[in-house]
């Protein structure tokens, strides 16, 4: 065997011939059984698309660079399960383009973010994040809490990813500078909303509801974070039927 692999090692053509057929075998076994199933995503009650203000908002999240310093991925490990909740699926990030799985975190996960702060800390954490967690060395961004939400191309946005796979109905396009307006207005019908798009938080969420603000939608999205699927119902056996 020896005396094999040391001529295959001398002889060039011998040796890409065995790296091909090694590589090509891997290849098969990596790839052909992704080609008996209908997707890789499994499918999962209560994912929904972002409402139009939690999408804004996202768009704003990734346009600061949030997720350098943020993950959305649980891993399967105890101790991550144990200090951020249930690992993360594939199925919550199916309408995430792009994913925020993230490859560091100098700040903590954010896939179960959603409903474990208030409003008002989430409006005090990013305008000075030392004034709730002082060992903080994440930058404030108190202009979020001035700057105007700029809506105006909302509805091309949704038809886009409409085009794009994503389960956007006519009736939610058609409505999407109204949901916005809703979503963060005390006291608005929202049951339409609701509807629409299940587990939304609405309301007031940068602490000024006779203005809609960028900390509206960023705050909107971080609150939606881990809460579309009831992890309590949630079998995975079930999952990909």
């Amino acid at each position: 065997m020896k005396l094999i692999h040391a001529k295959a090692e001398k002889n060039l053509l011998v040796l890409f011939l065995a790296v091909f057929i090694t590589v090509s075998i891997g290849g098969i076994v990596e790839v052909l059984p992704l080609f008996t199933i209908e997707s890789t995503i499994e499918k999962v009650k209560g994912m929904r698309p972002y409402t139009p203000l939690e999408l804004t908002g996202r768009n704003i999240y990734v346009r600061e660079g949030c997720y350098l310093c943020h993950s959305q991925m649980i891993r399967p490990f105890r101790d991550e399960t144990e200090r951020y909740g249930h690992y993360s699926l594939a199925a919550e990030s199916m309408y995430d383009r792009p994913f925020q799985w993230g490859s560091k975190r100098t700040g903590p996960d954010l896939a179960r973010v959603g409903g474990k702060y208030s409003n008002d800390w989430h409006v005090r954490h990013l305008i000075n994040p030392r004034a709730v967690v002082p060992e903080s060395v994440m930058p404030g961004y108190p202009h979020l809490a001035t700057t105007p939400l700029k809506v105006d191309d909302i509805a091309d946005h949704l038809k886009t990813l409409k085009f794009l796979g994503d389960p956007y109905s006519d009736e939610m396009i058609a409505s999407a500078r109204a949901d916005i307006a809703d979503q963060a207005t005390p006291d608005a019908d929202v049951d339409g909303l609701l509807k629409r798009y299940p587990k939304a938080a609405v309301g007031d969420f940068d602490g000024h509801p006779d203005r809609l603000t960028e900390m509206d939608a960023v705050i909107a999205y971080l609150q939606v974070l881990g809460r579309m699927v009831d992890f309590t119902q949630f079998d995975p056996g079930q999952a990909d039927r």
